[in-house]
Parts: C-alpha cells; sequence; structure tokens
C-alpha cells in the first residue's frame, strides 16, 4: 500500500521535471486510495510509446500524475484510474471541481474500473454509454441511472468520453489511447513491446470522429456535450439555441466557428459513432440501432452511416463485431 507521503514525493518528482511542450498531455488524477500501480503503468506505456513513436514522428503522450489541489492547467486528456477502497461515495469537492474544470475546458476525459464512479459524481455520465467492473453493475445503475451501462464491454470509446471496464483494463485504455492519437502502427509496436494483446477496437481502419472540445467557446462546448445526450430524440437549431440562450443566427455563427462543422453536420457525426458502438458491441437489427440514433428512416441511416464510414451498418458489423 503506497502511504500519503510517498504519493507526494512521487507526484512531486515527476511534476518537478515537467516542462512545457507540444506534446499531448495526459493528466493522471492520483486521488486518495488510488491504485498506484495503474496510475504508473499508464505513465509507462505512455513512455515506451514515445519512443517508440518519436522516430516515426508519431505525436507524443506525456503522462503526468497530478494531484486535484495542484494547479498544472488544462489537460488534453485526463484519466481516473480504477480506486482500492470499496467505499465509491462522491470524493471530496477539491477533486470534483478539478474533474468539472478539466471537462469544461474540453479534455478527453477516461475512466478505469470504479474511476467511471468518479466521472458519474462530476455529472458527466448522464445519456452516455459507459462501462465500469461487471461486479459495479447494481451500485453504479443505482447511483447513475441516467448513463447508459454496458458492463459486459472493456472499453467504451464515446468520442469526448472514453471508459474501460476491469481493473486491469488500464493497459487497454492505454493502448487504446495510443493509437488514437499516435496511430495503429505505433500502438501495435508498444503493445508487443509490452508483450500484452492489443485492445480490438484499435484495430479499426476507419477514422473516428473525434469533436473539436478545445475551442474555448464555452456556450458551444456545453451544447456539444448537451447534444451528446439527445443521440435519439430530434433536434432543431431553434432548440440548440434556446440551450445555449442565444438567437439561431448566433447559435450557427459561433457552432461551426467553435466546430468547424454545422449543427447538422455535427448531429450527424455524433449520431453515426453511436451507431458503430451499437453495431460493435450487439446483434440489434440495423433498424433498430438506427431509431436508436435518431433516424426514422433507415435508407437515410444507411446512406449517412456509409457515407461516413465506407461502409453499410452490415459489412460494420461483420468486421467489427467484438465478439
Amino acid at each position: 500500500m503506497f502511504t500519503a507521503g510517498l504519493l507526494r514525493d512521487i507526484v512531486a518528482i515527476m511534476t518537478n521535471n515537467m516542462q512545457k511542450s507540444p506534446n499531448t498531455r495526459v493528466g493522471i488524477l492520483a486521488y486518495d486510495a488510488v491504485q498506484m500501480s495503474a496510475v504508473l503503468g499508464l505513465v509507462d506505456v505512455f513512455a515506451v510509446a514515445a519512443r517508440i513513436g518519436e522516430p516515426l514522428g508519431a505525436a507524443v503522450l506525456e503522462g503526468v500524475v497530478v494531484r486535484p489541489d495542484q494547479a498544472l492547467g488544462a489537460f488534453d486528456v485526463v484519466i481516473i484510474p480504477p480506486s482500492l477502497n470499496a467505499s465509491r461515495a462522491a470524493p471530496e469537492v477539491a477533486t470534483l471541481q478539478w474533474i468539472d474544470r478539466q471537462a469544461k475546458s474540453g479534455a478527453l476525459m477516461c475512466s478505469v474500473c470504479a474511476g467511471a464512479f468518479l466521472l458519474g459524481h462530476a455529472g458527466l455520465l448522464d445519456g452516455r454509454p459507459v462501462t465500469t467492473h461487471w461486479a459495479l453493475e447494481a451500485e453504479f445503475g443505482k447511483a447513475f441511472p441516467k448513463a447508459e451501462l454496458n458492463p459486459e464491454e472493456m472499453l467504451i470509446d464515446d468520442g469526448s468520453l472514453i471508459t474501460a471496464g476491469g481493473v486491469m483494463a488500464w493497459v487497454d485504455l492505454g493502448l487504446h489511447l495510443v493509437a488514437r492519437f499516435a496511430g495503429g502502427e505505433v500502438m501495435a509496436k508498444t503493445a508487443r513491446h509490452l508483450l500484452v494483446d492489443p485492445p480490438r477496437r484499435a484495430q479499426s481502419h476507419y477514422k473516428r470522429f473525434q469533436p473539436v472540445m478545445t475551442h474555448g467557446d464555452a456556450g458551444m462546448l456545453s451544447v456539444q456535450r448537451w447534444l451528446e445526450g439527445q443521440i435519439a430524440a430530434p433536434v432543431t437549431v431553434a432548440a440548440m439555441a434556446r440551450y445555449a440562450g442565444c438567437s439561431a443566427r448566433s447559435l450557427l455563427r459561433r457552432f461551426a466557428r467553435a466546430t468547424g462543422l454545422s449543427p447538422h453536420q455535427y448531429l450527424q457525426q455524433i449520431r453515426i459513432e453511436r451507431a458503430r458502438g451499437f453495431l460493435e458491441r450487439g446483434q440489434l437489427p440495423v433498424g433498430e440501432v438506427a431509431y436508436r440514433v435518431g433516424y426514422q428512416d433507415i435508407s437515410a441511416f444507411n446512406r449517412v452511416f456509409r457515407q461516413l464510414t465506407g461502409l453499410t451498418p452490415s459489412a460494420y458489423r461483420k468486421r467489427f463485431y467484438c465478439r
């Protein structure tokens, strides 16, 4: 068991060596009762990937161990590792405030195992497909009934939110992030070096939608996060404008400037991304998948899906179904 003093020493040593860099900064939260083997293991995964990827010109992920009371600025990615504590009640206020600040700044938010409870207590899981340890299903479902829990899944990537299941799923998450930012080749070589199996979801040859969340427009960021919980609902520009508290004309201008897409294009992207998840994780009929992501017309769904992925929904499931 790591003592509080030893944890502070580890954090101090690692953060004292930090320098500003163009790297992708990954904040790994060392909260009370965290599984330190996961914290330091993730740092090592990213270090190995950096050593492999730099000669290839790949992006570098810089793992930074951080305590919630440290003022280290905003991170590109935040990971909430597993906990060794049997209690999964809401953490101290400082921890929740830190998570909230990072999410509002546009960080890609990630959790492993019971770490998902911290994201839930921070209010980040409503309407989102997530996973956690299978043994925590009942407890998690009771605590966060608005989250779409899939406890049978090892890892779910829902764009701006990634959750991983088991206690050791930090390995899967680490490799998945390497693939997402540094590419499949670096991920595969890192996995071989570490003698671990690469995560199945990272084998896709198709580009995944990565929404721009770091544009600095807090109002549009709130609209983006709201849309992620409205996948199946009919959404209009007028409704988005009401949610943002601005005119429809202002909404269209600000949204396009912030995300690079029109609201219609953006909604198509996140709906198809959610559909990919349904097709990868289950055997729902394609028509049901279409309905669950907001399409009443299956032919329209098939057309948009193929336009964005290069495959029909049926062909996509055949290739990427994770069973």
